[in-house]
C-alpha cells in the first residue's frame, strides 16, 4: 500500500497514491459513513484546473485526486522525483472498489450517463460480482438543475441506503459534482470518466500495450473523433510543454486552495 503524499502538477494536487491505498480509503470512509471525495484524473482533467482558476479550486479541495493517466503519473517522477509502478486508472479503481463493496456487503449508487448504459453497466457487475448490491442507478439529465432537483438527487441517495457512489458524468462535470455534493452525503463519492461505458460494454477499452505507454488517447480519438478532437490535439501539447516547464522550473503554475466560495454549477 502506497501513499507518497500529495505534489502539484500544474497546480492540482497530485495524490501519489497506488490502487491498494485508494481502495482501502473509500472502503474505511464507507463502512464509516464518512464523507470522501475522489476523482481519477488524467491529462484533460489537470487542465482543466490548470486553465481555469475556479476549477482548480475545486479540484484541490477533493480528499484524493489520482493520476488515472499515464502521463499525469510520469510527471509526478519528472517535476517531483516520485516514482510509481503504475496510475490509478477510473475504469480499474471502479472494478477493484466495487469487488471488495460486494464482498464487505456495502451497497453501491450509480450517478450519470443514460438508463440504457447502467442497465448494462449493473448486469456485467452484477454477473461478475453476484454479492454485489446496487442500492439505486440514476441517469443524467445532461443539463444542470435547480436546487429544487439537487434535494431531490440527494435525498434519493441518502434513503436509498447506499453507502457509497459512483459519478460517471464526464470531466469536468463530474469533478463539479463530487466537489459540491462531498459535504452533503456521509459516504465517499468517486468520480470515475469513462468507466460507465466500459463496463456496460458498450465501449472497448485500449489494448494493454497502448494503455501502458499512454497512447489510450490515440485510441479514443480513433472511437470518437468528433468528441474528442479538441480534447486531445489542443489540450495534450500544452500539457507536455507545461509539464516540461514546470519540471525545468521556468513555469510556476499557482495552487490554489479552496476558500469555500467557489459557485457550485448543479449538473444532473
Amino acid at each position: 500500500m502506497i501513499n507518497l503524499g500529495e505534489y502539484p502538477i500544474l497546480g492540482v494536487r497530485i495524490s501519489a497514491v497506488d490502487y491498494d491505498f485508494a481502495v482501502s480509503k473509500v472502503i474505511e470512509a464507507a463502512q464509516e459513513q464518512t464523507s470522501l471525495a475522489v476523482t481519477a484524473l488524467a491529462v484533460h482533467g489537470v487542465m482543466t484546473g490548470c486553465l481555469h482558476r475556479v476549477q482548480r479550486r475545486r479540484l484541490n479541495a477533493i480528499d484524493l485526486v489520482v493520476p488515472d493517466g499515464q502521463p499525469v503519473r510520469w510527471a509526478l517522477r519528472w517535476i517531483h522525483g516520485i516514482y510509481l509502478s503504475d496510475r490509478v486508472y477510473g475504469p480499474e479503481l471502479t472494478l477493484r472498489v466495487v469487488e471488495v463493496a460486494a464482498g464487505a456487503g456495502l451497497p453501491v449508487y450509480f450517478y450519470g450517463s443514460t438508463d440504457e448504459t447502467l442497465r448494462l453497466l449493473v448486469h456485467h457487475l452484477q454477473r461478475s460480482f453476484p454479492k454485489l448490491t446496487v442500492a439505486g442507478a440514476e441517469p443524467s439529465k445532461f443539463r444542470r438543475i435547480s436546487e429544487a432537483e439537487k434535494l431531490e438527487v440527494l435525498s434519493r441517495i441518502r434513503y436509498s441506503g447506499a453507502r457509497l457512489v459512483f459519478v460517471g458524468l464526464g470531466c469536468p462535470r463530474q469533478e463539479v459534482w463530487v466537489h459540491e455534493y462531498r459535504h452533503e452525503l456521509r459516504m465517499p463519492i468517486l468520480a470515475v470518466g469513462a468507466a460507465f461505458t466500459f463496463h456496460a460494454a458498450l465501449l472497448p477499452q485500449a489494448p494493454g500495450w497502448m494503455q501502458t505507454t499512454g497512447l489510450e488517447w490515440l485510441y479514443r480519438l480513433v472511437q470518437e473523433p468528433m468528441r474528442l478532437w479538441k480534447r486531445y490535439l489542443l489540450l495534450n501539447p500544452v500539457y507536455l510543454a507545461g509539464v516540461f516547464l514546470e519540471a525545468l522550473g521556468i513555469l510556476k503554475v499557482p495552487v490554489l486552495l479552496p476558500n469555500g466560495k467557489e459557485p457550485e454549477e448543479s449538473y444532473g
